[in-house]
């Protein structure tokens, strides 16, 4: 699928309105907004935009495309950061945020996270309205990094990772889940990584953010400067 490239002028508000956008289309023809949240930096604005707008959260499930292998109070989580921007501020039930528990055994954790993911859908395979995604600057995304098992997983949804670039475990989606959502969105401050995003968009590139591809969805990359 070719993806829709746009160049923000204003990176948050047009970010914030995407997703938006995507939660009252998904209420509208399901009931329920299905987001996969990213970790970094660059959606920390975004998401506290999104905590001032006037969604119905009691209908928004969140969940994470990856999470570090530390306790939810860690300064690396993914969920904490997640919390101190958006989750707090916002009154979401509990149980619609599925967290992934990078406290327990890595393995133990991602087996958990599908079979919660599976029976939150029991219409069939969990299907994602937006997930959102990052690239780090060797071009990895959740937490599919270059030489690492995951990127060979084509039939579980949610695994283990070891990154031995980063000497630690982590927990991710996979190919498989990633590309059955509805649309997936990259969130990218494109300064420092020019070189990298022309070689993805040339259809020629190795890195694990290119090989993202909904089957049956929208790609979209939303690049701020």
């Amino acid at each position: 699928m070719k993806p829709d490239v746009r160049h923000a002028i204003d990176f948050v508000t047009e970010a914030t309105d995407l997703i938006e956008t995507a939660a009252l289309a998904a209420f509208e023809a399901r009931g329920e907004f299905r987001l996969a949240l990213s970790g970094g930096n660059t959606p920390k604005p975004v998401f506290e935009a999104l905590a001032q707008r006037p969604l119905d959260w009691s209908r928004v499930i969140i969940t994470f495309g990856d999470e570090r292998c530390v306790p939810p109070d860690d300064e690396r989580s993914n969920y904490l950061m997640a919390c101190r921007t958006l989750l707090d501020a916002v009154p979401i039930p509990p149980e619609n945020v599925l967290r992934m528990k990078g406290e327990i055994d890595p393995a133990t954790a991602a087996a958990e996270y599908e079979a919660a993911l599976h029976e939150r859908s029991p219409e069939g395979a969990f299907r994602h309205d937006l997930i959102l995604l990052g690239m780090g600057p060797d071009g990895h995304t959740a937490s599919l990094f270059p030489g690492t098992p995951a990127l060979e997983e084509r039939s579980r949804l949610v695994v283990e990772n070891y990154v031995p670039q980063q000497k630690m475990n982590r927990i991710t989606f996979t190919y498989p889940l990633i590309d059955a959502a509805r649309h997936v969105c990259f969130l990218v401050n494109s300064a420092g990584k020019d070189a990298i995003l022309e070689e993805v968009f040339s259809g020629t590139s190795d890195y694990p953010c290119a090989a993202v591809n909904p089957t049956d969805g929208r790609l979209t990359w939303l690049l701020g400067a």
